[in-house]
């Protein structure tokens, strides 16, 4: 079985990014290139018009181009990149947080586009549509044969404009035709339950929605179980790949009243940003534990950082992915961007994540089921070919285990941190005490 949300792959590696979106006129001022600079340049140029004329086959000539920008990026480190006007919109969409389409999560599984699960209260959810559904074809063209991104993209689209899905559903004798009308749909950032005396309150992406979906969540919880009666909150970030800088920052803030929550540093040693936290703890001092692994990262391990060095929460989990880079999103001529990588983060202690990861307070291995053992499930940003080396890599790397199974009552990780919460068990870590916070001194 395939377990396509529980598995961090490593096409998720795009979605972790602490990224800051600058907005303004295409293009910006760069230092004059050299002598030398130009003569590679003009190379290139004869290179690329000996390729358009000379190739056994006439090549697409913007490809070519957007390959070669990529190729100097790519060389760069492995997050910084070129998006055309089409990958670039994909960014915005992801980063906004909701899209024109039916409403359900998928995965590919032999050939076919599977249903994971569909969203409640959306387009497909209302039509009919089921988990453990097949979709076989797409306003009747056949599914197999596509990518699951291309799949994806046949099915969002405007709102208010139709489409057809062919479904095949175990126990239906013939396929099931569905025609649906597209509508908004609104990823929730922020998934959250009860847990009888514990809030439970899961993130899985930093959208433009995060902080807002949080802020619910907590309220709900409030009017849900008594102050008195309530043990505290368990965050997860597990299998989190990050998002934006600036929700990672709110999202920090929603559980301090103190200190500073990240600092981000650039090429120029005086280019330093700090981000501190506000007054106020929006879940007045309860208890806070924190869940991490190998699925964990950029935008996930500012918020891990700076609630452990803050001494606000107990981190429970095993090493995260350690991506401590900042990609600054800058819009280029015809709709596309550019990805760069401007600037390294720092927890508030003024270490650097960068190759190395969060560390957790108390370390809860999650076993592997019989039909991943043997396979390399572990994933860490000092694997990546071309990464910056970290100022507190070593050769033990960064990462984990990215696994977190299906059902909570297998989910050793979450069972900890909710006796711990509950007294059931105690370690010294937990709680953390606030007066022993890790502060930068520099």
């Amino acid at each position: 079985m395939m377990r396509k949300l529980s598995l961090l792959l490593a096409g998720a590696l795009m979605g972790g990014s602490a990224m800051s979106l600058v907005y303004g006129a295409p293009g910006s001022t760069a230092n004059a290139a050299g002598s030398e600079t130009y003569r590679q340049l003009a190379i290139f140029g004869d290179i690329f018009e000996r390729v358009r004329g000379q190739y056994v086959t006439p090549p697409d000539e913007k490809a070519l181009i957007e390959s070669a920008i990529n190729g100097m990026l790519t060389s760069l480190d492995p997050h910084s990149s070129y998006l055309n006007a089409e990958a670039a919109k994909d960014m915005r969409v992801q980063t906004k947080g909701e899209f024109g389409g039916l409403g359900i999560e998928v995965t590919m599984e032999n050939e076919l586009v599977k249903v994971i699960t569909p969203i409640d209260d959306t387009p497909a959810a209302k039509a009919g549509v089921l988990a453990g559904d097949y979709i076989s074809k797409i306003d009747g063209e056949e599914v197999r044969g596509l990518t699951l991104n291309d799949a994806v993209e046949k099915m969002r689209g405007l709102i208010n404009t139709p489409i057809k899905l062919t479904i095949l559903r175990e126990g239906a004798d013939k396929p099931i035709e569905l025609s649906i009308m597209r509508d908004v749909i609104k990823v929730k950032a922020v998934k959250f339950r009860v847990d009888n005396d514990v809030g439970y309150l899961k993130v899985t992406s930093f959208t433009e929605k995060t902080f807002d979906d949080l802020q619910n969540a907590i309220d709900t919880i409030k009017k849900q179980v008594p102050t008195d009666k309530l043990k505290g909150y368990v965050l997860d970030l597990r299998l989190n790949p990050g998002g934006l800088l600036d929700q990672a920052v709110s999202v920090s803030d929603t559980f301090l009243d103190r200190g500073e929550i990240v600092s981000t540093r650039g090429r120029d040693p005086k280019d330093i940003t700090r981000f501190d936290s506000r007054p106020g703890d929006d879940i007045d001092g309860k208890p806070l534990i924190v869940l991490i692994n190998g699925g964990s990262a950029s935008a996930s391990e500012i918020v891990a950082g700076a609630l452990q060095d803050l001494r606000r929460a107990t981190v429970v989990g095993t090493q995260s992915f350690g991506k401590g880079s900042v990609q600054t999103i800058i819009p280029l001529a015809e709709n596309g961007a550019l990805r760069l990588t401007t600037a390294l983060y720092y927890t508030p202690s003024g270490k650097s994540i960068q190759g190395k990861g969060i560390t957790p307070d108390i370390k809860v291995d999650q076993p592997l089921p019989a039909d991943l053992q043997g396979r390399d499930v572990t994933r860490g940003e000092s694997e990546l070919k071309g990464h910056i080396k970290g100022a507190e890599e070593s050769d033990k790397g960064s990462g984990s285990a990215a696994y977190v199974p299906p059902e909570p009552k297998d989910d050793l990780q979450l069972n900890y941190a909710l006796e711990l919460l509950r007294g059931q068990k105690t370690d010294p870590a937990f709680p953390p005490n606030p007066d022993k916070a890790v502060m930068n001194q520099q």
